[in-house]
């Protein structure tokens, strides 16, 4: 497709309670919640100062049961020929296009991978403000951990305009390549998985924005969450971890300095 396309909405979709997970980030990232009255189900948006971030919906709304997951919709102008580009390019369409009254057109895919995302079209009318890339509350890093970073990066770059930008050398663990998508900053990396299975499975990782990631980790301990990856400085000033909630839905935190 033509031009840059950046993410846009996040999504948990929880394995259990809808209000109890969205208390649950609300007090780790310091969101406000509302109810967004979709009729026939409850879907909670989450966000900071009026902008919306996401939404948290659960399984058990649409009839499934899986484990608790995050994932990110990427823009897209024409969601059915980018779902139709995406399984010609060696993707998956796991759920075909469908509208969502009033807000926009939406599918279910995967890359070439395996690593499912989502796609999305927005209806002319919505175009709701959102915060700046390392606003508190955003997702301020994405982080895909792919069976083949080169490969996966041929198809996100050729299907959504990202650039590259510089890449880190981690010894044994391979390069750490970072891309640009639509700002004049990088927003995140690509990276391969060792083979042995030891950092888990492919996966797109989104870091979400907060003051202080130390001060953050008692609230995630507090709230029934567990710490998977302890906090640590990573190169650039920022500071992450990585955890799951308590419905095991994995997720990470970042705090970057000024």
């Amino acid at each position: 497709m033509a031009g840059k396309a950046g993410f846009v909405w996040y999504e948990l979709t929880a394995s259990g309670d809808v209000d109890a997970a969205a208390k649950f980030y609300g007090d780790v990232v310091g969101w406000d919640v509302r109810d967004a009255g979709m009729p026939g189900m409850k879907y909670l948006l989450v966000g900071k100062n009026g902008k919306d971030v996401g939404g948290i919906m659960s399984w058990q709304s649409i009839g499934m049961d899986h484990p608790s997951v995050w994932k990110a919709h990427i823009y897209t102008p024409n969601v059915d020929a980018e779902a139709e580009a995406v399984k010609r390019d060696g993707g998956t369409v796991h759920r075909p296009p469908q509208d969502i009254p009033n807000i926009g057109r939406f599918a279910v895919v995967a890359d070439p991978q395996g690593v499912e995302y989502m796609l999305f079209q927005p209806s002319t009318q919505y175009a709701p403000e959102r915060l700046a890339q390392n606003a508190v509350g955003n997702v301020g890093w994405h982080e895909l951990v792919t069976s083949d970073w080169e490969k996966a990066w041929d198809f996100y770059s050729s299907h959504y305009g990202w650039e590259k930008d510089f890449a880190m050398d981690m010894g044994a663990m391979g390069i750490y390549q970072t891309f640009r998508i639509d700002t004049d900053k990088y927003t995140g990396a690509m990276m391969t998985l060792p083979s042995d299975g030891s950092m888990g499975q492919p996966r797109w990782v989104y870091y979400f924005q907060v003051e202080d990631v130390d001060a953050a980790a008692p609230k995630i301990e507090a709230g029934g969450g567990k710490i998977t990856l302890p906090a640590m400085d990573v190169p650039g000033g920022s500071r992450i971890l990585q955890a799951t909630d308590p419905q095991g839905g994995p997720f990470a935190l970042v705090s970057t300095k000024a």
